[in-house]
């Protein structure tokens, strides 16, 4: 059973929103300006969570680990940026469940803030153009602050932010980065059995309790505090 935390931080890519078909629509018209042949989504799909330079340096050089030319990427990265900036929520929706979960969360007076790797210039319009945007009182976006996920410090930041201690504290996310951040900040994590971990089940990173709904934390929370 999860302790019943005072504060409640979610992750956007993989966690609220997929954000895949939008960031596949970039990659795929990126590749044909470049006159490459297109990744498509099951691969795209495979690549996201650490931020859009770190996808379109995947892009470059067609998978996961590795390098393009730096030449390659000064060119490539302001065409992705701009084919972004144009569609960052086109295509994208949310998970089901996500409306509910939130409901459910402001209803129970938890304090929400969201801590995402994407920048701020994505961030807010994806959140507000899905309508969730004002849900969150605080959102920490992957440029607000000198790091980013896996780095405890966004989290800590949202903690402070709202006066709230670490062991009052849980993270909700779907990726190994959002493990690793939950555990070195000592917030409590609850990952999500969808979203994106580079092909892995989350289940291996051991987090506290995963689910496959946010509807499910109603459920786990939904009791007498002590």
């Amino acid at each position: 059973m999860l302790n019943k935390p005072e504060m409640v931080l979610i992750d956007v890519d993989g966690t609220l929103v997929d954000s895949v078909p939008d960031l596949a629509f970039c990659v795929d018209e990126l590749m044909r300006r470049l006159g490459r042949p297109p990744h498509g989504e099951a691969k795209v799909r495979d690549w996201v969570g650490n931020g859009v330079e770190r996808l379109c340096r995947r892009a470059l050089v067609g998978q996961l680990d590795g390098e393009p030319p730096e030449e390659d990427f000064a060119k490539a990265y302001p065409m992705f940026l701009e084919l972004y900036a144009e569609n960052t929520s086109k295509r994208s929706t949310l998970y089901p469940g996500i409306r509910e979960g939130l409901d459910y969360l402001q209803s129970a007076g938890y304090l929400l803030g969201c801590v995402t790797n994407k920048a701020e210039r994505f961030t807010k319009p994806l959140l507000q153009d899905l309508g969730i945007y004002d849900a969150f009182g605080i959102v920490i976006s992957g440029d607000t602050l000198p790091v980013k996920k896996p780095d405890p410090r966004p989290l800590l930041h949202a903690a402070e932010h709202f006066s709230v201690r670490a062991d009052q504290s849980l993270m909700l996310g779907d990726s190994k980065s959002d493990v690793t951040a939950a555990r070195a900040a000592g917030f409590q994590i609850v990952c999500m059995s969808y979203g994106y971990n580079h092909g892995e089940d989350i289940r291996i990173y051991e987090p506290d309790l995963v689910i496959d709904s946010m509807v499910e934390l109603r459920t786990h929370l939904d009791y007498p505090k002590h």
